[in-house]
């Protein structure tokens, strides 16, 4: 490239012109050439991409053709649309034939005169003149029959009787089209209506009735159907966008109402909301079963045609209501196991146990409280094993937890020093479980009814401090369920009494994993799920006694049914005693083999490694927002974490605004807090416009006095155990 300054196109003049004129002085323009470096090679795209790519993308094409699975969905719907087509012609042409009749019959009864006389109160006026029009359109239609029978013969004598046959399909397409279904026209709609069925699955316009019915979507409204309603296992599944502005997540909440307007029983109906780069707010996901899918017997556990397993691999659970394998993730996570007695509880909790049996490299602790047979077999396998529930049983609880957090602390010591390659992250990894060297095997603790350890209140010395038994294994547990998934201990708790005061808050916010089989009521259920879990859609209590070892799984991980699934209906697999008997054979054989049997089935019940300053000095470590946060019940620990992060200098917190920012249903959001002590009062708050406007809400300050009495009553009852 060159050039000069001052010079326009190598014109000199052209500055003094353009001064004299009047014009500023400018950067200067230079003249050149563009020069590639290297020759620019165009890409071909071959042809048949180019009209793939406009096949997909032209909003001409319809969707039913884009994809392999709508074209073959689309052909089943046009070729069940042909075989119906001749059968609903026949009845719309029915339906025409007596919505002809009535409307030949109002008319011939001049029944428009006769009410227009009515209202006026003329009738005993008028009716000379009704009746003789009524004879006059009497005789009309005896003359129009006549001649139409005298068109026809002649019809039929001088032409055949093609014509006859061509005016008879005209008149049937007319009759069908008068026949048409169509609402708010006579003879259309039956005035008692008949069983309601499945018909959506062809009409769906009975899907969109059903919306409207259980008052998801208004009466103006509609769906868009985003995927054709297909067989996927024993039922239909279908996909639909809701209308602006309406949200899945009410459908979800409001499913009961829905599976009445579809006359299914809930437990047919799953409804989920669509997320992820396909899914949006307003898209609702639907499956409903042909009948009740637990109605029957339920499979055995497929761990009993497998010779060992992998821990590290998701273990077998259940099937949920479509059939779909549910496997339930383990490590790096824990898992709390709820329910009234007789319900599966035992039977859920020993499955995510077998396994881990299968696996040789691990490494188990069971404590059985329920000091029954129903735990025996794992004596064979178990590193520690202990059966009973009296305050002995209680204390060597405590001194396994003490011992494993000990464990914990020296593992994360030992994976410092470990090179990247080997331990990229502070987290065990299988090679790392594995390698028998390094003794950090995955290791889990099964505790079937938690409760009893728990609720013990034999006093206990913590470093001068006293505590009883269950509230010093409370803190042990809560430690574990925070710091020890990811150095490979598994924590697995079975409970029978789901309650506040049983399980503390702080201990049920950090398990991972939850599985609520039938209980009595929501709120025993929101202590397994999690908080306002019924208002979501998901309680436990509303599972029918008969549907034994099915329950609510909400899974920290991803199953078959989506990472992006809150909680989904499964039924565990069945494993009776001799299958449980069985497994653990078999996990006694594989640990005799790989050299790893070790503790009280070996017959070697070591010395406890126990290091209780060490484990009290870690649990006297965790913040103290945690630990008086893990008092607080539900849900006031959740306005409490909300108004740490946004009520700072806040004297008053519209109702309205904790309810949208915790996601809770209001009614029972201000039930529970009323129970609490949190009365709601009305107060004063500014718009973004500056308007000062009156709502309902909670005073920070009456928060606080409710936090502080709730404190206080727990503190007087901790006072009055450790002095009994």
């Amino acid at each position: 490239m060159n050039g000069r300054p001052g010079f326009v196109n190598g014109h000199g003049s052209a500055v003094a012109r353009d001064r004299s004129r009047g014009l500023a002085e400018v950067d200067p323009v230079l003249d050149g050439e563009l020069v590639e470096d290297q020759p620019f090679a165009a890409v071909r795209i071959p042809w048949r991409r180019r009209i793939k790519r406009w096949w997909q993308s032209s909003p001409r094409v319809p969707r039913s053709l884009k994809t392999q699975a709508q074209a073959k969905q689309a052909a089943k719907d046009w070729t069940v649309v042909l075989l119906r087509s001749p059968w609903r012609f026949l009845g719309a042409v029915v339906r025409g034939v007596v919505t002809g009749a009535r409307l030949w019959r109002r008319w011939v009864a001049v029944r428009d005169y006769r009410e227009a006389a009515e209202e006026s109160q003329k009738l005993a006026d008028k009716f000379g003149d009704i009746r003789e029009l009524t004879l006059f359109r009497w005789k009309v239609t005896a003359a129009v029959l006549a001649a139409l029978a005298l068109v026809g013969v002649l019809v039929r004598v001088l032409y055949g009787e093609r014509p006859l046959w061509i005016a008879g399909a005209v008149a049937s397409v007319a009759l069908a089209v008068l026949g048409r279904r169509k609402d708010g026209s006579p003879g259309r709609k039956p005035s008692l209506a008949g069983p309601r069925t499945l018909t959506w699955t062809m009409d769906p316009q009975v899907l969109v009735d059903a919306f409207r019915d259980a008052k998801l979507v208004g009466k103006d409204e509609t769906l868009r159907l985003v995927e054709r309603a297909t067989r996927v296992g024993d039922g239909w599944a279908v996909t639909v966008d809701l209308p602006a502005t309406r949200k899945a997540a009410d459908v979800v909440k409001n499913r009961e109402a829905l599976a009445s307007a579809l006359a299914v029983d809930e437990i047919q109906l799953i409804v989920e909301r669509v997320r992820g780069n396909g899914g949006h707010a307003g898209r609702v996901a639907m499956w409903v079963a042909d009948e009740d899918p637990y109605a029957t017997p339920p499979l055995r556990t497929p761990l009993l045609g497998v010779r060992q397993w992998d821990a590290w691999r998701p273990v077998p659970f259940g099937r949920d209501a479509r059939d779909r394998r549910i496997d339930l993730p383990l490590v790096w996570t824990s898992l709390l196991v709820g329910a009234i007695p007789r319900q599966g509880k035992t039977f859920a909790t020993r499955l995510a146990a077998a396994g881990l049996i299968l696996d040789p490299h691990t490494r188990l602790y069971v404590a059985d409280f329920k000091a029954g047979k129903d735990w025996i077999a794992a004596e064979q396998v178990a590193h520690r094993f202990l059966s009973g529930d009296d305050t002995e049983h209680v204390l060597a609880l405590k001194d396994w937890l003490v011992e494993l957090v000990s464990e914990v602390q020296s593992r994360y010591r030992r994976m410092r020093e470990l090179d990247d390659e080997i331990c990229p992250e502070s987290k065990i990894t299988p090679a790392i479980s594995r390698d028998m060297s390094l003794n950090m095997p995955v290791t889990a603790i099964f505790i079937d009814e938690v409760q009893v350890p728990l609720e013990d209140r034999t006093p206990v010395e913590v470093q001068g401090k006293k505590l009883t038994a269950g509230e010093y294994i409370g803190d042990l547990l809560t430690w574990l369920a925070k710091k020890a998934p990811a150095a490979g201990i598994v924590l697995v708790l079975a409970t029978q009494r789901p309650d506040s005061k049983t399980i503390p808050s702080g201990l049920r916010a950090v398990l991972g994993s939850r599985f609520a089989l039938r209980v009595m009521d929501w709120r025993d259920s929101n202590i397994v799920l999690g908080e306002q879990m019924n208002t979501r859609g998901y309680d436990s209590s509303r599972l029918l006694p008969s549907h034994k070892g099915v329950g609510i799984l909400r899974p920290d991980g991803e199953t078959e049914a989506g990472s992006d699934v809150l909680a989904m209906t499964v039924r565990t697999y069945y494993m009776p005693g001799e299958d449980w008997q069985e497994i653990c054979r078999r996990g006694r054989g594989l640990r005799e083999a790989a050299g790893t049997l070790t503790g009280h089935a070996a017959g070697q019940d070591a010395e406890l490694l126990l290091d209780s300053a060490a484990a009290a000095k870690a649990i006297s470590a965790t913040p103290a927002h945690d630990s008086a946060q893990a008092a607080l019940p539900d849900p006031l620990s959740a306005v409490v974490d909300y108004l740490g992060e946004h009520g700072q200098g806040r004297e008053f917190v519209p109702t309205a605004e904790l309810v949208d920012a915790l996601d809770v249903e209001p009614n029972a959001f201000g039930r529970q807090m009323n129970e609490l002590g949190c009365r709601s009062d009305r107060g004063r708050v500014a718009g973004e416009d500056g308007t000062v406007r009156q709502v309902r809400g909670y005073h920070t300050a009456d928060l606080r006095a409710a936090i502080a009495a709730y404190r206080d009553e727990r503190a007087v009852g901790t006072e009055r155990a450790d002095g009994s």
